[in-house]
């Protein structure tokens, strides 16, 4: 399966709650029959039962929602067929009768069901977390109180700026135009259409040349330092000379730092706390595995597997491709 972008999480998120809604009603649909074949041709077959196990592969976030869309129901069927068919073809083929085929088949079996185990360690730990929120809230407090720098939002401004670049005119060019445009917002012209009309940045033509709320270190710094630098809002800086060009900066807003309250994080906190507790149990089981007593290596058979190079060989050869 792909990977979904926040903004589609966030979007199944919706329709996932919708369609839940729905499923609650006095229309709710039966409970569907696994055994139900959705698609087939002539070498397989794909059920409902088949299809819901593959939807359990999505994320858990967006998997409610993945149904909304007609298409992505069917392209995925179709990609489960061709998938199923290659399949059947392949144990129906002489493929197998090779035996290092036979052991790629049975690796990748492993695999699968390593993978399977290691989801099942999983979601009984999520079970298990599930009864201690409270202690995980509790253990969230504790962790707040001893690291609340973590926590610490940095000051940020909102500005709205006027670009005179560099990269088309000279700096004495552009510095010119930013004064000449300084006195006319100093004379009553109104900022934000003034960036609509001579302003460098593109964005300026639909936004008037307004940045929202950001921190110090995430711009230039010399545009950072002049934004930062005024004190009221509505104040307006001489020309800056970033690495962008000059700019001229009206301060539109400012929020100081601070520190996140308990509540503002509780949520992340306690998540986080889940995440570790799930994380610890399964690598419970991992470690038991790396550190079992009775695992032997057959060292002999390692070291040969180890191809030896004489380092001279391996300088020499670096040096002459280096002076190619």
């Amino acid at each position: 399966m792909t990977q979904f972008s926040l903004r589609a999480r966030r979007q199944f998120g919706v329709w996932a709650l919708a369609v839940s809604l729905l499923g609650s009603s006095a229309y709710a649909q039966p409970a569907p029959n696994p055994d139900e074949v959705l698609v087939e041709n002539h070498w397989a077959k794909i059920s409902r039962g088949e299809y819901d196990a593959e939807l359990l592969r999505l994320p858990a976030d967006i998997r409610g929602g993945f149904a909304v869309s007609a298409k992505r129901v069917n392209d995925l069927l179709v990609r489960m067929l061709v998938t199923k068919s290659l399949a059947v073809q392949a144990r129906a083929s002489d493929l197998y009768k090779d035996a290092a085929m036979q052991r790629r088949r049975a690796l990748e079996i492993d695999r699968a069901d390593a993978g399977l185990f290691i989801a099942g360690v999983e979601a009984d730990a999520a079970k298990i977390a599930d009864t201690r929120k409270a202690q995980f809230e509790t253990r969230a407090r504790e962790l707040y109180a001893a690291n609340r720098d973590r926590y610490r939002i940095a000051e940020q401004v909102a500005v709205s700026h006027i670009l005179f670049d560099t990269k088309t005119r000279s700096k004495e060019e552009a510095l010119k135009l930013a004064q000449d445009a300084r006195a006319k917002i100093v004379a009553g012209t109104d900022f934000n259409e003034l960036a609509k009309q001579l302003s460098d940045d593109p964005s300026a033509q639909q936004n008037g040349g307004r940045i929202d709320y950001f921190d110090k270190a995430k711009m230039d710094p010399a545009f950072s330092d002049a934004a930062f630098g005024l004190k009221n809002v509505g104040d307006l800086s001489v020309p800056v000379l970033s690495s962008f060009g000059y700019h001229l900066i009206r301060l539109d807003g400012r929020i100081p730092a601070r520190v996140k309250s308990f509540d503002e994080v509780k949520d992340q906190m306690i998540a986080e706390e889940n995440a570790r507790f799930i994380d610890a149990r399964r690598d419970e089981v991992i470690t038991a595995i790396r550190s079992d007593p009775l695992t032997r290596a057959n060292q002999s058979a390692i070291d040969a597997l180890v191809i030896k190079v004489d380092p001279e060989l391996v300088k020499k050869a670096t040096e002459a491709a280096a002076q190619k």
